[in-house]
């Protein structure tokens, strides 16, 4: 009869990562940038270079949650980025941001930012 060799660091690299998959953020904020033209690099280096990525938040609750989406939304850099469509799901479910994709109003649409704000649309 042949006995099985475990490897003790094996086993505890494996349940750490099962761990860490488990442990997943309440709280996901998706992040959408519109860069200006010739400004995509610079734009999209806060989501490592991808016009769109996905970063956990800290909240614990949907109303943080939807708090954080909303304080995303401002524009601080008018020159490099156009616009931002910000989504935020809770547990997994989407939440209702009162915008569609465009920034028009939608009291079903998930997107937290208004396409009207005067911090959009300055690229020069």
């Amino acid at each position: 009869m042949k006995k099985a060799a475990f490897s003790l660091p094996l086993i505890l690299a494996v349940l750490g990562f099962a761990g860490s998959a488990m442990a997943a953020a309440d709280c996901v904020i998706t992040y959408h940038r519109v860069a200006c033209t010739g400004q995509e690099a610079t734009s999209y280096a806060k989501c490592d270079g991808k016009q769109m990525c996905d970063k956990d938040n800290a909240a614990t609750t949907q109303e943080a949650c939807i708090e954080a989406a909303k304080k995303a939304c401002p524009n601080d850099r008018t020159d490099i980025t156009k616009a931002k469509m910000i989504y935020a799901k809770f547990k997994g479910a989407a939440l209702v941001g009162g915008f569609n994709d465009a920034g028009a109003a939608d009291p079903k649409g998930t997107n937290f930012c208004a396409g009207d704000r005067p911090d959009f649309n300055k690229c020069k």
